[in-house]
């Protein structure tokens, strides 16, 4: 199987297979039983990059990169707890997407949900919250050659990015209070969550001026010295 090959098998099951356990797992578990869903959506979330490993050390060197990104990002989403939605979480993200590819960038997203969530709160939202941050890193790999030449777009994309996530994650607050997806609930949702959601993209957009410059140039030079594609 050609590499090509294993990217869409691999993006198909990011994209179909995740929001599929999401909503199963909504629909027919109990509230209780919300870690079966978790630990679906975390092997899917694993399987794009599985496909593309192929056992050299540039793999493992990336899986590493990956590892310590998502690990700055789940520790950085507890130090800022005290500030209620202004997290490096995803800029953090955003930056591994870029400089990554798309399994890393997705990877990231959902297990820096995943593993944070062990000390802010694991729960129903957990798997949304996963699928949300994943997408974002997916995007922001998709649109690399673009918004990494610029911190204008970086940051456009940032912002954009909070809007996105909180869009995602009032489905999982309609589906929680309904138990079905009400279009009214959910609009009245995502307006009444704007000043969230405003907060949620300045620190997006603070972060990302902060830290997107040093970070893409370390992995861009770790990148460069073992031959990292």
């Amino acid at each position: 199987m050609s590499k090509k090959t294993k990217s869409v098998i691999g993006y198909l099951i990011l994209l179909l297979g995740v929001p599929a356990a999401v909503l199963v797992g909504h629909f027919f578990f109990p509230e209780k039983q919300y870690a079966f869903t978790t630990l679906i959506v975390s092997v899917i979330s694993i399987i794009p990059f599985v496909l593309q490993f192929e056992n050299n050390e540039t793999d493992l060197e990336k899986l590493i990169i990956v590892a310590v990104m998502t690990a700055l990002s789940s520790v950085g989403r507890i130090a800022f707890e005290a500030l209620p939605h202004f997290k490096p979480v995803t800029a953090v993200v955003i930056i591994t997407g870029m400089y990554l590819g798309k399994e890393a960038g997705f990877m990231c997203g959902a297990f820096s949900a995943l593993i944070s969530n062990f000390s802010i709160g694991q729960g129903p939202w957990t798997p949304f919250q996963m699928f949300s941050w994943g997408t974002i890193g997916l995007l922001a790999a998709v649109l690399a050659d673009y918004i990494k030449k610029n911190i204008v777009l970086t940051v456009l994309f940032g912002g954009a990015a909070g809007f996105l996530y909180s869009l995602l994650m009032d489905v999982f607050t309609t589906l929680w209070e309904d138990g079905y997806f009400n279009f009214t609930r959910y609009f009245a949702k995502a307006a009444s969550s704007l000043p969230v959601t405003a907060v949620y993209t300045v620190s997006n957009i603070v972060f990302l001026l902060i830290i997107s410059k040093p970070f893409g140039k370390v992995i861009e030079r770790i990148k460069l010295k073992y031959g990292i594609n």
